[in-house]
């Protein structure tokens, strides 16, 4: 049995509201769909891209987004296949490129809204970066939530900074330091992209830091997926932080192909701070979601994670993928002495937008950095709350309190009724 039926046989898929709300990702990464960004290739465009002004760029992107969501519908009824459409250039692919390396020399990837030219380099922004785009490691994660790691792996591919500034942060050492790991080149990301796909992971999974601020080199990468040829020096390159290098993983071509190209649903794993080009760019070639949420107010996002415009801009971007019908799960961190300000108005949030949205409650909280009393730079006027683990009350309390408003919640968080595989 391959992995990709053993991925299919897991007893998670049998549960309907699973089945029903990840039923694009599921198709995509047992290779019954095409992911999006092969989609994307087949949307002409009919402009010239680098005579266009920005304004007219977006202006075009708005009126593809139509179409390709036309056509994924097609495709996803099986009214048309991927087949019967030619390849286009310049195509949707193309413009989404432009609009990054365009919006990079005056960076709005988040809602921070910077608007520094990150290309010259004279000035920075919140995350404090050029160009360049550091990853600390990949690697076949195996700790996520079982609906990601399936039996290969989910492959996790871990950015250097980010956008917000969460005293607690648990991955601190990656996202308070700009140059952690290596450079990669849109390229050598693709690279690590087909090698983690061809070794048999079910998804390709941005996360860091945070992937938003990596945008340009993420898109552009995602533009090669389709027509890379490895090559030994690209492979040489990436493998310094590939992180589970020491083990001899099997390539299996068959099982990373859709009637003949790459095929690999990719994951967008965010805290969810970004603007609203950002999200337009990315629904045309995510196919599935992993946003947190973190704050149920500003007050907490401020003095906790020094970020402004928390909750409107992390719930706005929430709703729109759900209205949007994607696939997605959310991620909670339940907090010592939050569940009142923050856990509850967000299941309440939740319970009255976008009901039957897929949570995962996470318990695995611990103080970090700074929220940390044995960190010499433990910062206790704005940390003292957080500074330990969560109580057991807390955490029923906070299980009592999704069970209550009915959120759908269980199966992600307890992986209920899903060990081992039907044979």
């Amino acid at each position: 049995m391959t992995l990709t039926e053993k991925f299919a046989r897991l007893g998670i898929w049998d549960v309907e509201s699973v089945r029903e709300n990840l039923s694009w990702y599921y198709s995509v990464a047992i290779n019954q769909m095409p992911a999006k960004y092969l989609i994307t290739r087949r949307i002409p465009c009919d402009i010239d891209l680098k005579e266009a002004t920005e304004e007219e760029l977006w202006k075009e992107h708005e009126r593809l987004t139509q179409k390709f969501l036309r056509v994924w519908e097609k495709i996803r009824t099986r009214k048309i296949r991927l087949a019967d459409l030619p390849k286009a250039f310049p195509s949707l692919m193309d413009l989404n490129v432009e609009l990054v390396n365009r919006m990079l020399t005056h960076c709005n990837f988040c809602r921070w809204n910077c608007r520094v030219n990150r290309v010259d380099g004279k000035k920075l922004g919140v995350c404090k970066l050029g160009t360049r785009s550091n990853v600390s490691s990949f690697f076949h994660h195996r700790g996520e939530e079982l609906v990601f790691r399936g039996v290969g792996g989910s492959g996790t591919i871990f950015f250097s900074s980010c956008n917000m500034r969460c005293l607690f942060c648990q991955n601190g050492d990656i996202s308070r330091d700009k140059d952690r790991g290596i450079a990669f080149t849109p390229r050598q990301l693709a690279t690590a992209a087909v090698l983690l796909r061809l070794e048999g992971c079910h998804n390709i999974n941005f996360v860091g830091g945070d992937p938003t601020i990596h945008l340009h080199t993420i898109v552009n990468a995602i533009n090669y997926l389709d027509q890379l040829k490895l090559e030994e020096k690209d492979i040489r390159y990436v493998s310094r932080v590939k992180a589970d290098y020491f083990v001899s993983y099997d390539l299996r071509a068959k099982e990373a192909y859709y009637d003949g190209e790459f095929n690999v649903p990719l994951l967008w794993n965010s805290n969810f701070y970004m603007s609203d080009e950002t999200m337009r760019i990315l629904r045309t070639i995510i196919d599935i979601w992993l946003p947190d949420f973190k704050f149920g107010n500003n007050k907490c996002a401020l003095r906790l994670s020094r970020t402004p415009r928390y909750f409107e801009t992390v719930a706005k971007n929430h709703k729109l993928i759900y209205d949007w019908g994607e696939s997605f799960v959310i991620r909670h961190l339940i907090m010592p002495n939050h569940v009142e300000c923050c856990t509850k108005p967000i299941f309440q949030w939740i319970k009255e937008n976008i009901p039957n949205a897929l949570i995962n409650v996470m318990d695995q909280y611990h103080p970090d950095s700074f929220a940390d009393p044995r960190n010499p730079q433990f910062d206790e006027k704005r940390c003292g709350d957080i500074a330990r683990f969560p109580t057991k009350g807390e955490i029923m309390e906070t299980m009592y309190y999704a069970k209550e408003l009915g959120l759908n919640f269980e199966e992600i968080t307890f992986e209920k009724s899903v060990f081992g595989i039907r044979l």
